[in-house]
Formats: structure tokens, C-alpha cells, sequence
């Protein structure tokens, strides 16, 4: 690959992690309640989705068996960025970036029995390092109890659809399964806010909140999103796993440089989400390093 083809796509998807961790700054900004949040934001996505499939003329046929499995793998979606929004707004952004990391630790816990694969020892060992990052901030962190279990809650409904995802696109296109799950997320959500009556004057938005509204939706949902899978063509799975790392480290920047004194912790909390953060990074490296190391063992000696 040519160097400035590779440096243009490293750029890229500094970006769009960039953009990623700009959610949690939207989410505080909104003065909407997470359930109403997400539901714009669903809506917004999936027109914008619809719009680029029509304007590239991509075809988003799918066998019904599949559509119905991304319907109901959207509740899981929609309720993966209700709780981060919830636990956002009961904490701080660097609280909820943070368990959100915890994403790993569940997956390797449930993939090996959603998925029928052998326990991995490194998984485990990553997983308990993130279990005693997560336990220091629990501790220093006490009146975010309700924040910290939120957020947890959301990155197990992320492991969740990140598990059953990995499967479905073996066999079909990332964006069309995003799509759908979008379009499942709306509606099982606005089937909640019409057994709850959550279709009421509290979604009435103000002007700030729709352009918020719009930039999370376009371009922190399906630009961002179209723009992380492009650059999957040209860099490899590691590269783009151990980039997408930093999104909570870019979320937890922007929230100082954005809020200040607000987005100020504990030692304890500092401590432990360096635990989590270091476990999280240092996992694909030494992934990569054992694959490597056994496929060399297979080849043969020269």
C-alpha cells in the first residue's frame, strides 16, 4: 500500500474515533432524556443511511431469516446508547467513557459460550485486570454508583451485538447491518415510549438541541460510521482495533477541554482507568504477538 494511502486512511480513522468520542460531549449537551435522545438520533442515522445506499445505488436487499435477526439484535443497540446517555447524564463523560471500556471484559467472558470458542488465557487475564480498575473507580467513586453501573450495563449490551455482528458480517455488508439494527433500535424504542408515554411535550426540542441532534446523527453516526468501515479495506484488523482503543482516551480529553473542573476525578478513579485503559491496549498487541508467534511455528524451517 502507498505510504500516503496508508497515512490518509491512519487519518481518517483517527477522525472518526475522534468523532466517536465527541458523543459523550453531545450526550451532556442535549437537554433531552436519554430514551428521547436515542430515538432522534436513531431516526436521524437510518434517513441518512437510506440517503447513501439511494445516492451510491447500493442494493439493500437482505434475506427476511437475517432482517429479523438485526431487528431484534436493534433492541440491544438501542438500549447500548440509552444507558451510556443515562449513565452520562448520572455521572460525568470520563465515568461512562470509562466502563464503556469494559466492553472487552464481557466479550471475553461471553463469547466463548455464545460462539462455542476455546477460553482464551489472555482474555481472562485482560479481564481481570479491567474487574480491578473497574473495583478502584467503584470504590473512589461512590456517589456515581448509579453512573458507573449504567455504563457497565451499556457495554454488556455492546458486547452482546458486537458478538452476534461478527458473525453476520462473514456473510453480509457491515453498513446494511447497521442499517437494520438502526432501524430495529427505532422501533423498539418508540414502542417503549408509547407503552410508557414517553411521546409527550418533554421531546420538544430547542434549536441548540436539534443542531446537537444532527451533527450526533450525520456525522457522529453515519460518517463516521461509513468512514470506519472504508479504511477496513487498506489497514489491517489490528491497526484499526488498537486505534479504536483511544476513543475513550479522545472522549475524556474533550470532555476536560469542554467542561473543565466538572470532568475532575479522584486519584482512584485516574488510577483505575489507567488499569483498564492499559489492559485494553496492551490485549490486541499481545494478541498479534502470540498469533504471530504460532504461525511461525507452523511454517516450515528453511
Amino acid at each position: 500500500m502507498p505510504f500516503f494511502s496508508r497515512n490518509r486512511n491512519l487519518l481518517i480513522l483517527h477522525g472518526t474515533v475522534l468523532v466517536w468520542g465527541f458523543t459523550g460531549i453531545l450526550g451532556a449537551l442535549i437537554n433531552l432524556s436519554a430514551v428521547h435522545l436515542v430515538w432522534y438520533r436513531v431516526i436521524i442515522a437510518f434517513v441518512t443511511l437510506f440517503i447513501y445506499f439511494k445516492a451510491t445505488r447500493t442494493s439493500i436487499k437482505l434475506p427476511g431469516i437475517t432482517l429479523l435477526k438485526l431487528f431484534f439484535t436493534g433492541a440491544l443497540v438501542g438500549s447500548h446508547w440509552i444507558l451510556f446517555f443515562q449513565a452520562i447524564k448520572s455521572s460525568t463523560i470520563s465515568v461512562a467513557l470509562v466502563c464503556l471500556s469494559a466492553l472487552t471484559l464481557f466479550t471475553a467472558i461471553l463469547e466463548p459460550f455464545i460462539s462455542r470458542k476455546k477460553i482464551s488465557k489472555l482474555e481472562i487475564f485482560t479481564g481481570l485486570l479491567i474487574i480491578s480498575g473497574i473495583i478502584l473507580i467503584f470504590k473512589f467513586e461512590t456517589k456515581y454508583t448509579l453512573g458507573i453501573s449504567l455504563g457497565l450495563c451499556s457495554a454488556f449490551c455492546a458486547s452482546l451485538f458486537s458478538i452476534i455482528n461478527s458473525r453476520q458480517v462473514q456473510k453480509h455488508p457491515a453498513s446494511l447491518i447497521s442499517f437494520y439494527e438502526i432501524g430495529g433500535a427505532i422501533v423498539w424504542i418508540s414502542l417503549y415510549l408509547l407503552i410508557s408515554g414517553g411521546f409527550n411535550s418533554s421531546m420538544k426540542l430547542h434549536n441548540s438541541d436539534l443542531i446537537y441532534l444532527l451533527i450526533l446523527g450525520i456525522i457522529c453516526t453515519s460518517v463516521a460510521y461509513v468512514a470506519g468501515v472504508s479504511v477496513m479495506r487498506e489497514l489491517s484488523a489490528f491497526r484499526v482495533a488498537l486505534i479504536t482503543n483511544l476513543e475513550p482516551v479522545y472522549g475524556i480529553m474533550l470532555a476536560f477541554l469542554f467542561y473543565g473542573k466538572k470532568e475532575h476525578m479522584t486519584l482512584g478513579f485516574y488510577t483505575g482507568a489507567v488499569i483498564i485503559l492499559s489492559a485494553i491496549f496492551i490485549f490486541p498487541y499481545l494478541k498479534n504477538k502470540i498469533e504471530k508467534h504460532r504461525i511461525d511455528k507452523l511454517l516450515p524451517q528453511v
